[in-house]
């Protein structure tokens, strides 16, 4: 064998024994885009639960991932916007939180992998094909607040903490994507637990306070406020107005609603949901397909009550009630 032949033999057999590595293993920047429809206020916390979750993962900022963070400061026009500038620089992943967010990532691209959180209804709205199998390019978090596992139990524990109850005010955001099922959803559940449901839709965050005082003149017993951006947003405001109207409200359904101010909250918090898309990111940076990527439903969820807001409003939560409790706000 000639020594050039041996020569490229023995290159080709090194090259064989040298395992392929991912661009995450060589040493190259990747770049995460993050879209948040609200501000770094609302928002922020939850970037930083992603950023841990990757940093878990041996992410390094500055060495081995960069981060491009768009915040849409709580104006949902500005969403598309952003969306097609990430995918302009462009981003190797997008993760977008919540619905307004996903349906603009979305729009912006089919080709750069996004990772949805705080999802609501993805298989309803159209942003995947089937949890087992997503299709697309697009995997992540669902919230499960679609279902009546949470939407019937925040409902259920609504009547628990007030046991005379027979008519609630359900409070939807009109614009949120996938807000119908939801609707729905409470709707099906309210027969069983002898309650009548009164369905007062919002658009902006003027309309709050003429929704609960609409609420007080009809006078139904509590209210129920399906979440949304605009509402998490101003879920201090909605805190105020719980007091003020000395409405028992259940809201979210997700904790951090009763750590603002509402009576309670039941749910998946969305720091746990942002650093569990770390995973997804993860998945995709050493070649994952998204669309073979089962979406994930939360199977930890919290139930916070309010027991300064339950005294302002004068009304006593039930022992039995706040045994089960994961957080108990004083």
């Amino acid at each position: 064998m000639g020594r050039m032949r041996r020569a490229v033999v023995l290159a080709i057999s090194f090259l064989l024994a040298v395992p392929l590595v991912t661009e995450a293993q060589t040493g190259k920047r990747l770049r995460i885009g993050v879209l948040m429809p609200l501000t770094p206020e609302d928002n922020g916390q939850y970037v930083a639960a992603l950023r841990r979750g990757l940093r878990e993962l041996g992410y390094v900022e500055g060495q081995n991932i960069a981060f491009e963070v768009r915040y849409a400061d709580a104006k949902p026009e500005r969403l598309s916007g952003l969306a097609a500038e990430l995918v302009r620089l462009p981003v190797d992943v997008v993760v977008a939180g919540a619905n307004p967010a996903i349906a603009a990532a979305q729009k912006a691209t089919t080709s750069i992998p996004i990772v949805m959180t705080v999802a609501v209804d993805p298989v309803g709205t159209g942003f995947v094909a089937s949890l087992p199998r997503p299709g697309g390019n697009i995997t992540g978090v669902s919230t499960q607040q679609e279902g009546p596992e949470i939407l019937g139990k925040a409902l259920q524990l609504l009547k628990e903490a007030a046991p005379t109850l027979t008519r609630v005010a359900v409070l939807s955001d009109r614009d949120f994507p996938g807000n119908r099922q939801r609707v729905s959803v409470v709707e099906a559940v309210a027969p069983g637990l002898g309650v009548e449901l009164q369905l007062m839709e919002v658009r902006s965050a003027g309309e709050l306070e003429g929704a609960f005082a609409a609420a007080t003149r009809n006078r139904v017993g509590a209210a129920y406020i399906l979440g949304s951006p605009l509402f998490f947003h101003h879920r201090a405001r909605i805190g105020e107005l719980v007091v003020k109207h000395r409405l028992p409200t259940m809201c979210g359904p997700l904790p951090d609603y009763a750590q603002a101010g509402c009576l309670m909250g039941l749910g998946s918090t969305l720091t746990d949901q942002m650093k569990r898309a770390a995973y997804f990111v993860d998945r995709i940076l050493k070649g994952g397909k998204p669309g073979d990527l089962p979406v994930e439903q939360p199977t930890k969820f919290d139930l916070v009550i309010n027991l300064k807001t339950a005294k302002a409003i004068g009304l006593t939560i039930p022992q039995s009630l706040l045994g089960r409790a994961d957080q108990i706000i004083e």
